[in-house]
Parts: structure tokens; sequence; C-alpha cells
């Protein structure tokens, strides 16, 4: 048996601008810097971690490469847009004022990108 099920899991997303991402992450969404250092930067994401790997270019993913599960997603996606993040609009979604689109299993998400176009995403299951 592994135990990397009973271990916190690492995401990892690239950027190409360190001090950018590190605003972002830090200030905007309110991640704790762990460490900065030549590789990139490590955020506690409260039971898991980020690193944001520092690379030389970078094309983003057109999918959703990090998200989170909340229990209200007005609630969490307010702050957010009220610190300058700007939620995303997919011409074949419906999607309300706020960008939040609704999902027939009751699922509600928004998608945002961070300043290296990386799209991530909040979503409240139905």
């Amino acid at each position: 048996m592994t135990i990397l099920r009973l271990s916190p899991a690492t995401s990892f997303v690239g950027t190409t601008d360190v001090a950018r991402s590190r605003a972002f992450y830090r200030d905007v969404l309110g991640f704790t810097l762990i460490k900065d250092d030549p590789a990139g930067l490590l955020f506690s994401l409260y039971g898991a971690m980020l690193r944001v790997s520092r690379v030389e270019a970078f094309a983003p993913q057109t999918f959703t490469v990090l998200g989170w599960t909340v229990d209200d997603l007005v609630t969490e996606i307010l702050p957010l847009a009220q610190r300058g993040v700007t939620f995303e609009r997919y011409p074949d979604l419906e999607q309300d004022e706020r960008g939040v689109a609704r999902f027939p299993n009751g699922d509600r998400v928004v998608w945002f990108k961070d300043p290296d176009g990386n799209v991530l995403s909040v979503t409240q299951l139905g």
C-alpha cells in the first residue's frame, strides 16, 4: 500500500513573471508564501501546496488547471472581484451577471485567470 493517499498534494502552474505571480497568489488570492527560490514560489493552500514554477516561455492550457470547491460561491467570489479578479465569459455557456455558470446537476462554477493565463475555477457543488 502506498502512503501517497495520506500525503498532501502539490499542484503546479508555470509563470514567466515571478513577481507578478507572487503578488497575485499572495495578495489577491490570500495564500501564504512558504518559499521563494530560483525554481519559483511555493504557497500553502491550507491542506495542499502550490508550486508556481519559473519558466522561460509559457503557453497556458485552455482548460482549468487549478480549482477550489466551496460551500458558498458568491461569498467567495465577491472579495476576489473587489481585489480586481475578472471572471471569464464563455460564449457557449449561460452565465449570470457575475460570470457564474449553473449546470443541470446544480453545480455552479466561475472561472478566472492568473497573470500568466492559467485558468482557475471556484465551484459550489449542487
